[in-house]
């Protein structure tokens, strides 16, 4: 890789709340922090207090610069409607300065879903708030982890509304999507497989139809197009077979089928990753993690490899 020069990033530090303030001041101190130009978005107090009561480095010393959204305190590890406004306003803010040229991309620490709800906002997460955010609708979800790539056909909603929110239309989009962005993730030959919804792929409709109406139309579409998709194929072995060098990436029907396997694999080193936006973004693999926030013994990890993917995501030509 040619570094051509230092990116410019924006840091969003999540629900104060949470853990978010605490590994973002761990990352920026941590020798494994890349060499970018990090721009901090959050509670610039609460930062300051979270650095004081861990004994973590100054923040000032740390940073290229930093944009307060000035917050009410609010008691670790509780839900509150100020930790779900503080944590959307820097991601808005971050978004705008990217959109304005100000920055390249960000990487975002963990909110809170029920404090964002509190606070009156409609998304169920940062990817719906970012594509709304960029005045996009093509996005995704992917995890990158455990030598896997696993992009989400649906993402935060209920077990029991999965199959009714599975069509031929989403299916085509995301693969597609898939498919376009995966050289920059490293792929080049861009070998991609569709979970199925229901155990088996369906078994031929012995255990649901969603299988054979719906993805495998698709795939066969997808491949009509010269994409290189395999599937339905069922979900308790394609992960092991991509894990093994078989696909570049899997496209899982629901949240949790998709990540699992990840986490199982790269818990705290893995990274999200949003594909379709206009700019890079990149997360942690994990939440807010309330119930630790006043510990002070968060790992910073996933964050020190989302800041790096989107590092090298920033500086590849």
């Amino acid at each position: 890789m040619i570094i051509r020069e230092r990116p410019r990033l924006a840091l969003t530090v999540g629900d104060p709340a949470g853990i978010g303030p605490e590994i973002v001041l761990r990352a920026l101190a941590s020798p494994e922090c890349p060499p970018a130009e990090w721009v901090v978005y959050g509670p610039l107090a609460t930062l300051e207090e979270r650095s004081r009561r861990f004994g973590l480095p100054d923040l000032a010393s740390l940073l290229a610069g930093a944009v307060d959204i000035p917050a009410a305190a609010v008691p670790l590890g509780e839900v509150s409607a100020e930790g779900g406004r503080a944590a959307a306003a820097a991601v808005l803010a971050a978004v705008a300065d990217v959109r304005a040229g100000r920055v390249v991309g960000l990487v975002t620490a963990p909110l809170h879903k029920e404090s964002l709800r509190a606070a009156g906002h409609p998304w169920p997460g940062h990817t719906e708030m970012l594509a709304e955010a960029a005045g996009v609708s093509d996005v995704a979800m992917m995890f990158v982890g455990g030598g896997l790539r696993v992009a989400l056909l649906t993402i935060h909603r209920s077990l029991r509304s999965v199959p009714d929110a599975i069509s031929r239309v989403e299916t085509e989009r995301i693969v597609r999507l898939v498919h376009r962005e995966l050289p920059r993730l490293g792929a080049e030959r861009r070998r991609i497989a569709v979970c199925g919804v229901n155990p088996h792929a369906g078994e031929h409709g012995l255990f649901g139809r969603e299988d054979d109406d719906v993805l495998r139309p698709a795939v066969a579409t997808l491949r009509g197009e010269g994409i290189e998709v395999t599937g339905p194929l069922p979900a308790d072995t394609v992960f092991v077979r991509a894990a093994q060098g078989e696909f570049d990436a899997v496209v899982a029907a629901y949240h949790d089928q998709g990540l699992v396997p990840v986490k199982l694999l790269a818990f705290g080193r893995a990274v999200n990753v949003t594909l379709g936006l206009p700019f890079v973004r990149t997360s942690v693999d994990h939440g807010t993690a309330f119930d630790i926030a006043a510990a002070g013994t968060a790992d910073p990890g996933s964050l020190l490899a989302a800041m790096g993917f989107a590092f090298d995501l920033s500086v590849t030509p």
